[in-house]
Protein backbone atom coordinates (compact mmCIF):
# COMPACT_ATOMS: atom_id res chain seq x y z
CA UNK A 1 0.00 0.00 0.00
CA UNK A 2 1.34 3.18 -0.98
CA UNK A 3 2.01 5.07 3.04
CA UNK A 4 -0.83 7.69 4.21
CA UNK A 5 1.65 11.12 2.80
CA UNK A 6 1.94 9.77 -0.68
CA UNK A 7 -1.39 8.91 -0.62
CA UNK A 8 -2.56 12.13 0.52
CA UNK A 9 0.25 13.70 -1.89
CA UNK A 10 -1.44 12.11 -4.97
CA UNK A 11 -4.67 12.93 -3.91
CA UNK A 12 -3.94 16.66 -3.71
CA UNK A 13 -2.57 16.47 -7.15
CA UNK A 14 -5.86 15.68 -8.33
CA UNK A 15 -7.18 18.92 -7.69
CA UNK A 16 -10.28 17.18 -7.51
CA UNK A 17 -11.02 17.23 -3.59
CA UNK A 18 -10.52 19.37 -0.96
CA UNK A 19 -8.50 19.12 2.36
CA UNK A 20 -10.85 18.52 4.70
CA UNK A 21 -12.24 15.11 1.94
CA UNK A 22 -8.82 13.40 2.13
CA UNK A 23 -7.87 13.80 5.98
CA UNK A 24 -12.01 12.21 6.05
CA UNK A 25 -10.85 9.37 3.63
CA UNK A 26 -7.96 8.81 5.09
CA UNK A 27 -8.79 8.67 8.59
CA UNK A 28 -11.83 6.46 7.87
CA UNK A 29 -9.48 4.03 6.15
CA UNK A 30 -6.97 3.59 9.07
CA UNK A 31 -10.05 3.16 11.47
CA UNK A 32 -12.50 1.73 9.27
CA UNK A 33 -10.62 -0.20 6.10
CA UNK A 34 -11.81 -0.09 3.04
CA UNK A 35 -10.96 1.60 -0.03
CA UNK A 36 -10.12 5.18 -0.44
CA UNK A 37 -10.82 5.26 -4.01
CA UNK A 38 -14.26 3.95 -3.37
CA UNK A 39 -14.60 6.79 -1.30
CA UNK A 40 -13.36 9.01 -3.86
CA UNK A 41 -15.46 7.73 -6.07
CA UNK A 42 -18.61 7.96 -3.67
CA UNK A 43 -18.19 11.13 -2.16
CA UNK A 44 -15.80 13.02 -4.35
CA UNK A 45 -18.18 14.72 -6.61
CA UNK A 46 -16.79 13.31 -9.41
CA UNK A 47 -16.99 10.74 -11.75
CA UNK A 48 -14.66 7.71 -11.80
CA UNK A 49 -13.06 8.31 -14.92
CA UNK A 50 -12.05 11.64 -14.16
CA UNK A 51 -10.80 10.33 -10.88
CA UNK A 52 -8.89 7.52 -12.43
CA UNK A 53 -7.28 9.67 -15.05
CA UNK A 54 -6.02 12.52 -12.79
CA UNK A 55 -4.76 10.15 -10.38
CA UNK A 56 -3.09 7.82 -13.13
CA UNK A 57 -1.94 11.57 -14.51
CA UNK A 58 -0.41 12.37 -10.67
CA UNK A 59 1.46 8.65 -10.98
CA UNK A 60 2.63 8.98 -14.00
CA UNK A 61 0.95 5.62 -14.60
CA UNK A 62 -1.61 5.04 -17.76
CA UNK A 63 -4.74 5.00 -17.62
CA UNK A 64 -5.99 2.35 -20.27
CA UNK A 65 -9.78 1.14 -21.82
CA UNK A 66 -9.74 -2.26 -21.56
CA UNK A 67 -12.05 -3.36 -24.15
CA UNK A 68 -9.19 -4.29 -27.09
CA UNK A 69 -6.69 -5.15 -24.79
CA UNK A 70 -5.32 -8.65 -25.15
CA UNK A 71 -2.41 -9.42 -23.09
CA UNK A 72 0.18 -12.49 -23.98
CA UNK A 73 -1.10 -15.26 -22.99
CA UNK A 74 2.39 -16.06 -20.79
CA UNK A 75 1.80 -12.32 -19.04
CA UNK A 76 -1.63 -13.73 -17.97
CA UNK A 77 -0.30 -16.83 -16.46
CA UNK A 78 2.56 -14.46 -14.30
CA UNK A 79 -0.67 -13.81 -12.35
CA UNK A 80 -2.74 -17.19 -11.21
CA UNK A 81 -6.55 -16.65 -11.70
CA UNK A 82 -7.26 -16.86 -7.93
CA UNK A 83 -5.36 -13.69 -7.51
CA UNK A 84 -6.83 -11.35 -10.22
CA UNK A 85 -10.39 -12.47 -9.05
CA UNK A 86 -9.43 -11.40 -5.47
CA UNK A 87 -7.85 -8.07 -6.19
CA UNK A 88 -9.52 -7.17 -9.29
CA UNK A 89 -6.31 -6.70 -11.22
CA UNK A 90 -5.18 -7.60 -14.82
CA UNK A 91 -1.24 -8.49 -16.04
CA UNK A 92 -0.91 -6.10 -19.07
CA UNK A 93 2.40 -6.46 -19.43
CA UNK A 94 6.23 -7.74 -18.30
CA UNK A 95 9.45 -6.67 -19.27
CA UNK A 96 12.94 -8.00 -17.39
CA UNK A 97 11.20 -8.51 -13.58
CA UNK A 98 8.89 -5.73 -14.03
CA UNK A 99 4.60 -7.05 -14.38
CA UNK A 100 2.75 -3.93 -15.27
CA UNK A 101 -0.81 -4.96 -13.54
CA UNK A 102 -3.97 -2.71 -13.98
CA UNK A 103 -6.41 -2.21 -11.07
CA UNK A 104 -8.51 0.42 -10.19
CA UNK A 105 -7.26 0.65 -6.20
CA UNK A 106 -3.30 1.79 -5.95
CA UNK A 107 -4.42 2.07 -2.88
CA UNK A 108 -5.69 -1.21 -1.41
CA UNK A 109 -3.65 -1.98 1.64
CA UNK A 110 -1.24 -4.69 0.64
CA UNK A 111 -1.75 -5.04 -3.12
CA UNK A 112 1.68 -4.82 -3.70
CA UNK A 113 3.35 -7.08 -1.83
CA UNK A 114 0.46 -9.68 -2.65
CA UNK A 115 1.20 -9.48 -6.02
CA UNK A 116 4.47 -9.71 -5.74
CA UNK A 117 4.23 -12.92 -3.56
CA UNK A 118 1.28 -13.78 -6.66
CA UNK A 119 3.74 -13.24 -9.41
CA UNK A 120 6.53 -15.27 -8.17
CA UNK A 121 8.71 -12.12 -6.84
CA UNK A 122 8.84 -9.51 -9.46
CA UNK A 123 8.06 -5.99 -8.79
CA UNK A 124 5.05 -4.48 -9.60
CA UNK A 125 4.12 -1.38 -11.98
CA UNK A 126 0.46 -0.12 -12.20
CA UNK A 127 -1.84 0.95 -14.68
CA UNK A 128 -5.13 2.38 -13.61
CA UNK A 129 -8.49 1.36 -15.03
CA UNK A 130 -12.64 1.68 -14.62
CA UNK A 131 -14.07 -1.05 -12.45
CA UNK A 132 -16.40 -2.14 -15.09
CA UNK A 133 -13.52 -3.10 -17.66
CA UNK A 134 -11.79 -4.60 -15.13
CA UNK A 135 -14.57 -6.72 -14.76
CA UNK A 136 -15.48 -7.81 -18.53
CA UNK A 137 -11.40 -7.62 -19.27
CA UNK A 138 -11.07 -10.74 -16.74
CA UNK A 139 -14.30 -12.61 -17.75
CA UNK A 140 -13.00 -12.06 -21.37
CA UNK A 141 -9.42 -13.10 -20.58
CA UNK A 142 -9.88 -16.03 -18.02
CA UNK A 143 -13.37 -16.42 -18.44
CA UNK A 144 -16.54 -17.37 -16.13
CA UNK A 145 -15.07 -18.93 -12.74
CA UNK A 146 -11.73 -18.96 -13.64
CA UNK A 147 -10.44 -18.87 -10.15
CA UNK A 148 -13.10 -21.69 -9.13
CA UNK A 149 -11.85 -23.86 -11.74
CA UNK A 150 -8.21 -23.18 -10.86
CA UNK A 151 -8.43 -23.75 -7.77
CA UNK A 152 -10.49 -27.28 -8.59
CA UNK A 153 -7.18 -28.32 -10.79
CA UNK A 154 -5.08 -27.48 -7.72
CA UNK A 155 -6.89 -29.28 -5.06
CA UNK A 156 -7.15 -32.35 -7.40
CA UNK A 157 -10.57 -33.00 -6.11
CA UNK A 158 -14.72 -32.74 -7.28
CA UNK A 159 -16.50 -31.46 -5.01
CA UNK A 160 -20.84 -32.51 -5.20
CA UNK A 161 -21.94 -31.37 -2.65
CA UNK A 162 -25.92 -30.44 -1.75
CA UNK A 163 -25.35 -28.19 0.79
CA UNK A 164 -27.07 -25.42 -0.58
CA UNK A 165 -30.91 -25.61 -1.04
CA UNK A 166 -31.38 -23.37 -3.44
CA UNK A 167 -34.94 -22.56 -3.11
CA UNK A 168 -34.10 -20.71 0.18
CA UNK A 169 -30.98 -19.41 -0.26
CA UNK A 170 -30.34 -16.72 -2.44
CA UNK A 171 -27.39 -17.06 -5.58
CA UNK A 172 -25.80 -14.18 -4.88
CA UNK A 173 -24.26 -15.25 -1.68
CA UNK A 174 -23.78 -19.27 -2.52
CA UNK A 175 -20.10 -18.02 -4.22
CA UNK A 176 -17.93 -19.47 -0.80
CA UNK A 177 -16.93 -22.76 -1.68
CA UNK A 178 -14.12 -23.52 -4.52
CA UNK A 179 -16.26 -26.07 -6.01
CA UNK A 180 -18.78 -27.22 -8.99
CA UNK A 181 -21.71 -25.87 -6.96
CA UNK A 182 -19.90 -22.47 -7.16
CA UNK A 183 -18.79 -22.67 -10.63
CA UNK A 184 -22.41 -23.36 -11.39
CA UNK A 185 -24.00 -20.76 -9.54
CA UNK A 186 -20.81 -18.19 -11.36
CA UNK A 187 -22.45 -19.20 -14.57
CA UNK A 188 -26.17 -18.83 -13.62
CA UNK A 189 -25.61 -15.38 -12.10
CA UNK A 190 -23.47 -14.26 -15.31
CA UNK A 191 -26.42 -15.13 -17.09
CA UNK A 192 -28.24 -13.31 -15.39
CA UNK A 193 -26.47 -10.17 -15.17
CA UNK A 194 -26.23 -10.19 -18.72
CA UNK A 195 -30.27 -10.73 -19.10
CA UNK A 196 -30.08 -14.03 -20.85
CA UNK A 197 -33.04 -15.61 -21.49
CA UNK A 198 -31.35 -19.26 -21.97
CA UNK A 199 -28.39 -20.77 -21.08
CA UNK A 200 -26.58 -23.62 -23.27
CA UNK A 201 -24.03 -26.07 -22.25
CA UNK A 202 -22.89 -28.05 -25.08
CA UNK A 203 -20.23 -30.65 -25.23
CA UNK A 204 -17.62 -30.51 -27.88
CA UNK A 205 -14.81 -33.07 -28.85
CA UNK A 206 -12.09 -30.89 -27.20
CA UNK A 207 -14.19 -28.03 -25.02
CA UNK A 208 -17.35 -27.80 -23.27
CA UNK A 209 -19.05 -24.53 -24.89
CA UNK A 210 -21.18 -22.53 -22.62
CA UNK A 211 -23.48 -19.99 -24.80
CA UNK A 212 -25.91 -17.59 -23.52
CA UNK A 213 -28.91 -16.34 -25.22
CA UNK A 214 -29.24 -12.23 -25.03
CA UNK A 215 -31.27 -9.97 -27.41
CA UNK A 216 -32.58 -12.69 -29.28
CA UNK A 217 -29.00 -13.95 -30.28
CA UNK A 218 -26.51 -16.51 -29.02
CA UNK A 219 -23.32 -15.10 -27.70
CA UNK A 220 -20.70 -17.50 -26.84
CA UNK A 221 -18.89 -16.98 -22.88
CA UNK A 222 -15.74 -17.25 -22.31
CA UNK A 223 -15.01 -20.29 -19.91
CA UNK A 224 -11.64 -21.52 -18.59
CA UNK A 225 -9.56 -24.08 -21.27
CA UNK A 226 -9.42 -26.68 -18.86
CA UNK A 227 -13.57 -27.18 -18.26
CA UNK A 228 -13.99 -30.16 -20.45
CA UNK A 229 -12.31 -31.81 -17.10
CA UNK A 230 -15.49 -30.81 -15.07
CA UNK A 231 -18.09 -31.82 -17.70
CA UNK A 232 -19.76 -34.79 -15.93
CA UNK A 233 -19.54 -32.95 -12.63
CA UNK A 234 -20.90 -29.85 -14.12
CA UNK A 235 -24.07 -31.43 -15.91
CA UNK A 236 -24.55 -34.21 -12.53
CA UNK A 237 -25.13 -31.10 -10.07
CA UNK A 238 -27.57 -29.42 -12.87
CA UNK A 239 -28.89 -32.51 -12.81
CA UNK A 240 -29.30 -32.37 -8.52
CA UNK A 241 -30.03 -29.01 -8.94
CA UNK A 242 -33.46 -30.01 -11.16
CA UNK A 243 -34.64 -33.11 -9.43
CA UNK A 244 -33.17 -35.31 -12.73
CA UNK A 245 -31.99 -39.06 -12.28
CA UNK A 246 -28.19 -38.46 -12.52
CA UNK A 247 -27.60 -42.04 -13.72
CA UNK A 248 -29.78 -42.09 -16.54
CA UNK A 249 -27.45 -40.06 -20.32
CA UNK A 250 -29.18 -42.04 -22.40
CA UNK A 251 -32.59 -40.59 -22.64
CA UNK A 252 -33.45 -36.51 -22.57
CA UNK A 253 -34.57 -35.14 -19.13
CA UNK A 254 -36.62 -32.37 -17.95
CA UNK A 255 -36.47 -30.41 -15.07
CA UNK A 256 -37.02 -27.24 -13.28
CA UNK A 257 -35.00 -25.27 -10.18
CA UNK A 258 -36.25 -22.65 -8.29
CA UNK A 259 -33.96 -20.01 -6.77
CA UNK A 260 -33.38 -16.58 -5.48
CA UNK A 261 -30.62 -14.20 -7.30
CA UNK A 262 -30.32 -10.70 -5.20
CA UNK A 263 -33.99 -11.35 -3.80
CA UNK A 264 -35.38 -12.14 -7.06
CA UNK A 265 -37.24 -14.89 -7.75
CA UNK A 266 -36.09 -17.19 -10.78
CA UNK A 267 -37.86 -20.06 -12.43
CA UNK A 268 -35.21 -22.33 -14.30
CA UNK A 269 -36.46 -24.46 -16.25
CA UNK A 270 -33.55 -27.37 -17.73
CA UNK A 271 -33.64 -29.91 -20.51
CA UNK A 272 -31.04 -32.19 -20.64
CA UNK A 273 -30.16 -34.17 -24.53
CA UNK A 274 -28.16 -37.36 -25.16
CA UNK A 275 -25.44 -36.22 -28.16
CA UNK A 276 -22.42 -37.47 -29.44
CA UNK A 277 -20.13 -36.04 -26.42
CA UNK A 278 -22.23 -35.87 -23.45
CA UNK A 279 -25.14 -34.69 -22.46
CA UNK A 280 -26.51 -31.06 -23.68
CA UNK A 281 -28.39 -28.78 -21.39
CA UNK A 282 -29.98 -26.63 -21.83
CA UNK A 283 -32.05 -24.06 -19.38
CA UNK A 284 -34.76 -21.55 -19.68
CA UNK A 285 -34.39 -18.11 -17.03
CA UNK A 286 -37.91 -16.79 -15.99
CA UNK A 287 -38.51 -14.58 -14.00
CA UNK A 288 -41.56 -15.35 -11.17
CA UNK A 289 -42.52 -11.66 -10.44
CA UNK A 290 -41.41 -9.88 -13.35
CA UNK A 291 -42.77 -5.72 -13.88
CA UNK A 292 -44.91 -6.07 -16.40
CA UNK A 293 -45.08 -3.54 -19.19
CA UNK A 294 -47.95 -1.00 -19.89
CA UNK A 295 -48.87 -1.53 -24.19
CA UNK A 296 -47.24 2.11 -24.54
CA UNK A 297 -43.70 -0.10 -23.50
CA UNK A 298 -44.10 -2.91 -26.43
CA UNK A 299 -42.70 -0.91 -29.08
CA UNK A 300 -46.45 -0.35 -30.33
CA UNK A 301 -46.82 3.18 -32.08
CA UNK A 302 -49.51 5.59 -30.56
CA UNK A 303 -52.32 4.51 -32.66
CA UNK A 304 -51.90 0.64 -32.67
CA UNK A 305 -52.13 1.23 -29.07
CA UNK A 306 -55.22 2.59 -29.55
CA UNK A 307 -56.57 0.14 -31.71
CA UNK A 308 -55.30 -2.90 -29.57
CA UNK A 309 -56.89 -1.48 -26.73
CA UNK A 310 -60.44 -0.97 -28.29
CA UNK A 311 -59.82 -4.91 -29.44
CA UNK A 312 -59.04 -6.46 -25.71
CA UNK A 313 -61.66 -4.34 -23.98
CA UNK A 314 -64.55 -6.33 -26.61
CA UNK A 315 -66.54 -8.14 -24.25
CA UNK A 316 -66.01 -11.65 -26.09
CA UNK A 317 -64.22 -13.10 -29.12
CA UNK A 318 -60.69 -14.36 -29.40
CA UNK A 319 -57.57 -12.82 -29.82
CA UNK A 320 -54.66 -13.97 -31.21
CA UNK A 321 -51.29 -13.63 -31.24
CA UNK A 322 -48.90 -15.08 -33.86
CA UNK A 323 -45.44 -15.24 -34.07
CA UNK A 324 -42.16 -17.94 -33.86
CA UNK A 325 -40.74 -18.85 -30.86
CA UNK A 326 -39.14 -16.28 -29.08
CA UNK A 327 -41.33 -13.47 -30.58
CA UNK A 328 -42.12 -12.17 -27.50
CA UNK A 329 -46.34 -13.83 -27.65
CA UNK A 330 -46.26 -14.49 -24.40
CA UNK A 331 -45.04 -10.47 -23.06
CA UNK A 332 -47.84 -8.91 -24.84
CA UNK A 333 -50.79 -11.33 -23.29
CA UNK A 334 -49.80 -10.58 -20.46
CA UNK A 335 -49.54 -6.99 -20.84
CA UNK A 336 -52.86 -7.36 -22.59
CA UNK A 337 -54.54 -8.76 -19.35
CA UNK A 338 -52.61 -6.36 -16.75
CA UNK A 339 -54.17 -4.03 -18.64
CA UNK A 340 -57.77 -5.29 -18.58
CA UNK A 341 -57.53 -6.71 -15.11
CA UNK A 342 -60.03 -5.25 -12.63
CA UNK A 343 -62.07 -6.57 -9.77
CA UNK A 344 -65.24 -6.71 -11.87
CA UNK A 345 -63.83 -8.60 -14.26
CA UNK A 346 -62.66 -12.74 -13.61
CA UNK A 347 -59.58 -13.73 -15.50
CA UNK A 348 -58.13 -17.40 -15.21
CA UNK A 349 -54.91 -18.55 -17.37
CA UNK A 350 -54.41 -21.93 -18.64
CA UNK A 351 -50.35 -22.13 -19.21
CA UNK A 352 -46.97 -23.89 -19.67
CA UNK A 353 -45.26 -22.92 -18.26
CA UNK A 354 -46.17 -19.73 -15.97
CA UNK A 355 -43.58 -17.12 -17.22
CA UNK A 356 -45.12 -14.17 -14.50
CA UNK A 357 -47.21 -14.47 -11.77
CA UNK A 358 -50.00 -11.83 -11.84
CA UNK A 359 -51.75 -10.38 -8.66
CA UNK A 360 -55.61 -10.99 -9.18
CA UNK A 361 -55.70 -13.66 -11.77
CA UNK A 362 -55.98 -17.42 -11.17
CA UNK A 363 -53.29 -19.12 -13.00
CA UNK A 364 -53.44 -22.63 -13.96
CA UNK A 365 -49.92 -24.55 -14.54
CA UNK A 366 -50.68 -27.06 -16.97
CA UNK A 367 -49.42 -30.71 -16.78
CA UNK A 368 -49.85 -33.20 -19.03
CA UNK A 369 -48.13 -36.04 -17.63
CA UNK A 370 -51.03 -36.53 -15.34
CA UNK A 371 -53.45 -35.38 -17.84
CA UNK A 372 -54.08 -31.53 -17.47
CA UNK A 373 -53.54 -30.37 -20.94
CA UNK A 374 -54.82 -27.32 -22.49
CA UNK A 375 -58.13 -29.16 -23.69
CA UNK A 376 -58.90 -30.62 -20.35
CA UNK A 377 -57.97 -27.21 -18.32
CA UNK A 378 -59.93 -24.89 -20.42
CA UNK A 379 -62.99 -27.72 -19.88
CA UNK A 380 -63.12 -27.25 -16.52
CA UNK A 381 -62.36 -23.60 -16.69
CA UNK A 382 -65.84 -22.81 -18.21
CA UNK A 383 -67.45 -24.39 -15.36
CA UNK A 384 -65.56 -21.15 -13.17
CA UNK A 385 -67.73 -18.62 -14.27
CA UNK A 386 -64.63 -16.83 -16.33
CA UNK A 387 -65.12 -13.72 -17.98
CA UNK A 388 -61.29 -13.72 -19.84
CA UNK A 389 -59.73 -16.76 -20.59
CA UNK A 390 -55.73 -17.26 -21.73
CA UNK A 391 -54.49 -20.16 -23.18
CA UNK A 392 -50.90 -20.43 -23.54
CA UNK A 393 -51.23 -21.80 -27.41
CA UNK A 394 -53.96 -23.48 -29.58
CA UNK A 395 -52.00 -26.74 -30.53
CA UNK A 396 -54.87 -29.13 -31.76
CA UNK A 397 -58.14 -29.40 -32.88
CA UNK A 398 -59.94 -30.07 -29.32
CA UNK A 399 -57.98 -27.17 -28.12
CA UNK A 400 -59.44 -24.75 -30.70
CA UNK A 401 -62.96 -26.00 -30.68
CA UNK A 402 -63.52 -25.60 -27.21
CA UNK A 403 -61.91 -21.96 -27.74
CA UNK A 404 -64.12 -21.07 -30.11
CA UNK A 405 -67.24 -22.42 -28.14
CA UNK A 406 -66.12 -20.18 -25.58
CA UNK A 407 -65.50 -17.22 -27.81
CA UNK A 408 -69.38 -18.06 -28.93
CA UNK A 409 -71.22 -18.13 -25.44
CA UNK A 410 -69.89 -14.56 -24.37
CA UNK A 411 -66.13 -14.99 -22.91
CA UNK A 412 -63.02 -13.17 -24.25
CA UNK A 413 -60.07 -15.45 -25.11
CA UNK A 414 -56.86 -14.76 -25.43
CA UNK A 415 -54.19 -17.51 -27.08
CA UNK A 416 -51.33 -17.78 -29.36
CA UNK A 417 -50.50 -19.74 -32.52
CA UNK A 418 -47.55 -19.98 -34.66
CA UNK A 419 -47.64 -18.52 -38.01
CA UNK A 420 -45.52 -16.13 -40.06
CA UNK A 421 -47.87 -13.33 -40.38
CA UNK A 422 -51.58 -12.67 -38.84
CA UNK A 423 -53.70 -14.02 -42.08
CA UNK A 424 -51.66 -17.18 -42.11
CA UNK A 425 -53.78 -17.74 -38.28
CA UNK A 426 -56.86 -18.32 -40.02
CA UNK A 427 -55.73 -20.86 -42.42
CA UNK A 428 -53.56 -22.91 -39.38
CA UNK A 429 -56.62 -23.32 -37.66
CA UNK A 430 -58.69 -24.57 -40.94
CA UNK A 431 -55.52 -26.71 -41.62
CA UNK A 432 -56.80 -27.98 -37.95
CA UNK A 433 -60.10 -29.00 -38.97
CA UNK A 434 -62.18 -26.40 -37.36
CA UNK A 435 -64.64 -25.38 -39.44
CA UNK A 436 -64.60 -22.02 -41.43
CA UNK A 437 -67.52 -20.80 -40.56
CA UNK A 438 -66.49 -21.33 -36.84
CA UNK A 439 -63.31 -19.77 -37.25
CA UNK A 440 -64.83 -16.76 -38.88
CA UNK A 441 -67.76 -16.12 -36.56
CA UNK A 442 -65.24 -16.22 -33.38
CA UNK A 443 -61.94 -14.20 -34.24
CA UNK A 444 -62.35 -10.80 -33.60
CA UNK A 445 -58.23 -9.91 -34.47
CA UNK A 446 -54.90 -11.33 -34.95
CA UNK A 447 -51.60 -9.66 -34.03
CA UNK A 448 -48.66 -10.83 -35.82
CA UNK A 449 -45.28 -9.74 -33.92
CA UNK A 450 -41.43 -9.90 -33.93
CA UNK A 451 -38.72 -8.78 -31.85
CA UNK A 452 -36.32 -6.43 -33.73
CA UNK A 453 -32.69 -5.34 -31.44
CA UNK A 454 -32.89 -2.02 -30.63
CA UNK A 455 -29.56 0.15 -31.72
CA UNK A 456 -27.29 1.46 -29.09
CA UNK A 457 -27.54 4.91 -28.24
CA UNK A 458 -24.39 5.16 -26.59
CA UNK A 459 -22.79 4.22 -30.47
CA UNK A 460 -25.84 4.54 -33.16
CA UNK A 461 -24.93 6.99 -35.23
CA UNK A 462 -26.19 8.06 -39.11
CA UNK A 463 -25.97 6.54 -42.32
CA UNK A 464 -26.13 7.66 -46.06
CA UNK A 465 -28.39 4.76 -47.65
CA UNK A 466 -27.77 3.74 -51.20
CA UNK A 467 -30.88 4.66 -53.28
CA UNK A 468 -30.71 1.75 -55.01
CA UNK A 469 -30.25 -0.69 -52.17
CA UNK A 470 -33.22 0.86 -50.50
CA UNK A 471 -35.56 0.17 -53.70
CA UNK A 472 -34.24 -2.91 -53.69
CA UNK A 473 -35.34 -4.00 -50.25
CA UNK A 474 -39.03 -2.03 -50.66
CA UNK A 475 -37.90 0.22 -48.08
CA UNK A 476 -40.10 3.62 -48.42
CA UNK A 477 -37.49 5.62 -49.68
CA UNK A 478 -40.46 8.87 -50.08
CA UNK A 479 -40.58 8.66 -46.00
CA UNK A 480 -36.86 9.47 -45.98
CA UNK A 481 -37.62 13.31 -44.77
CA UNK A 482 -39.44 11.50 -41.76
CA UNK A 483 -36.68 10.83 -39.64
CA UNK A 484 -32.86 9.42 -40.05
CA UNK A 485 -31.78 5.95 -41.15
CA UNK A 486 -29.09 4.88 -38.29
CA UNK A 487 -26.16 1.56 -38.79
CA UNK A 488 -25.10 -0.51 -35.51
CA UNK A 489 -21.68 0.43 -34.54
CA UNK A 490 -20.72 -1.48 -31.50
CA UNK A 491 -19.26 -0.10 -28.39
CA UNK A 492 -18.19 -1.47 -24.86
CA UNK A 493 -22.07 -0.82 -23.25
CA UNK A 494 -23.20 -3.15 -26.01
CA UNK A 495 -20.49 -5.86 -25.95
CA UNK A 496 -19.97 -4.26 -28.92
CA UNK A 497 -22.80 -5.89 -31.21
CA UNK A 498 -24.39 -2.41 -31.99
CA UNK A 499 -27.90 -3.12 -30.22
CA UNK A 500 -28.73 -3.24 -26.65
CA UNK A 501 -32.52 -4.37 -25.43
CA UNK A 502 -34.91 -5.21 -27.49
CA UNK A 503 -38.80 -3.56 -28.63
CA UNK A 504 -41.37 -4.70 -31.02
CA UNK A 505 -43.08 -4.70 -34.67
CA UNK A 506 -46.57 -5.59 -34.85
CA UNK A 507 -48.91 -6.88 -37.34
CA UNK A 508 -52.63 -5.94 -36.57
CA UNK A 509 -55.33 -7.49 -38.37
CA UNK A 510 -58.71 -6.52 -36.82
CA UNK A 511 -61.71 -9.01 -38.44
CA UNK A 512 -64.49 -7.04 -40.82
CA UNK A 513 -67.26 -8.63 -42.19
CA UNK A 514 -65.59 -8.54 -45.83
CA UNK A 515 -62.64 -10.92 -44.03
CA UNK A 516 -65.08 -13.12 -42.22
CA UNK A 517 -66.77 -14.34 -46.15
CA UNK A 518 -63.14 -14.65 -47.11
CA UNK A 519 -62.57 -16.67 -44.37
CA UNK A 520 -66.00 -18.72 -45.07
CA UNK A 521 -64.63 -19.57 -48.87
CA UNK A 522 -61.34 -20.41 -47.76
CA UNK A 523 -59.53 -17.96 -49.54
CA UNK A 524 -56.03 -18.25 -48.98
CA UNK A 525 -53.81 -16.11 -46.29
CA UNK A 526 -52.36 -13.89 -49.69
CA UNK A 527 -55.89 -12.78 -50.17
CA UNK A 528 -56.93 -12.52 -47.07
CA UNK A 529 -53.46 -10.17 -46.11
CA UNK A 530 -54.28 -8.13 -49.42
CA UNK A 531 -57.49 -7.45 -48.10
CA UNK A 532 -56.45 -6.04 -44.87
CA UNK A 533 -53.90 -3.90 -46.18
CA UNK A 534 -56.33 -2.07 -48.63
CA UNK A 535 -58.06 -1.60 -45.31
CA UNK A 536 -55.23 0.49 -43.29
CA UNK A 537 -53.51 -2.35 -41.89
CA UNK A 538 -49.76 -2.30 -41.58
CA UNK A 539 -47.87 -4.94 -42.07
CA UNK A 540 -44.87 -6.17 -40.32
CA UNK A 541 -42.09 -5.06 -42.50
CA UNK A 542 -44.04 -1.74 -42.64
CA UNK A 543 -43.91 -1.47 -38.91
CA UNK A 544 -40.22 -2.35 -39.20
CA UNK A 545 -39.66 0.92 -41.64
CA UNK A 546 -41.30 2.96 -39.20
CA UNK A 547 -39.23 1.82 -36.39
CA UNK A 548 -35.98 2.50 -38.60
CA UNK A 549 -36.95 6.20 -39.75
CA UNK A 550 -37.67 6.41 -35.84
CA UNK A 551 -33.96 5.37 -34.77
CA UNK A 552 -34.99 2.70 -33.27
CA UNK A 553 -33.74 0.03 -35.27
CA UNK A 554 -31.26 -0.63 -38.48
CA UNK A 555 -33.03 -1.59 -41.95
CA UNK A 556 -30.96 -4.77 -42.11
CA UNK A 557 -32.99 -5.88 -38.44
CA UNK A 558 -35.94 -5.69 -39.60
CA UNK A 559 -35.17 -7.98 -42.81
CA UNK A 560 -34.05 -10.70 -40.78
CA UNK A 561 -37.13 -10.59 -38.39
CA UNK A 562 -39.55 -10.52 -40.99
CA UNK A 563 -38.01 -12.09 -43.98
CA UNK A 564 -39.86 -14.97 -43.03
CA UNK A 565 -43.61 -13.62 -43.33
CA UNK A 566 -42.67 -11.62 -46.29
CA UNK A 567 -41.05 -14.82 -48.23
CA UNK A 568 -44.14 -16.68 -47.51
CA UNK A 569 -46.97 -14.10 -48.86
CA UNK A 570 -44.52 -13.70 -52.15
CA UNK A 571 -45.13 -17.17 -52.26
CA UNK A 572 -48.48 -17.37 -51.80
CA UNK A 573 -48.71 -14.55 -54.27
CA UNK A 574 -46.69 -15.86 -56.69
CA UNK A 575 -48.18 -19.66 -56.93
Amino acid sequence: MLVASRCSSLLHQTGLFSEDQILSWLSAQRMEGGSITERAVAQGGTSEEVFLRALAEAMKVPFVRLAEVSPAPEVLEMLPAKAVYQYQVLPLEAEGGVLRVVTRDPFRAGLTEALRLASGGRRIRFALALQSDLEKAIKRLYGVGGETIERMLDDGRLEMSDEDDLLDADLADLDEEASVVKFVNQIIWEAYKDGATDIHMEPMEKDLRIRYRIDGLLVQTPVPASLKRFQSAIISRLKVMSNMDIAEKRLPQDGRIGLRIRGEEIDIRVSTMPTVYGESVSLRLLLRQSTLFGMGKLGLVPEDVKKLDKIIHRPHGIVLVTGPTGSGKSTSLYTYLNTINSVDKRIITCEDPIEYEMAGINQIQMKPEIGLTFAVGLRHILRQDPDVIMIGEIRDKETSEIAIQAALTGHLVFSTLHTNDAASGFTRLLDMGVEPFLVASSIEAIVAQRLIRTLCPDCKRPKEMDRAYLREVQFPVHRMKEGTVYEAVGCEACRNSGYRGRSGIYEILTVTDEIRQLVVSREPASRIRGVSTADGMTTLREDGWRKVLAGVTTIEEVLRVSEDAEEEYEEEVGG
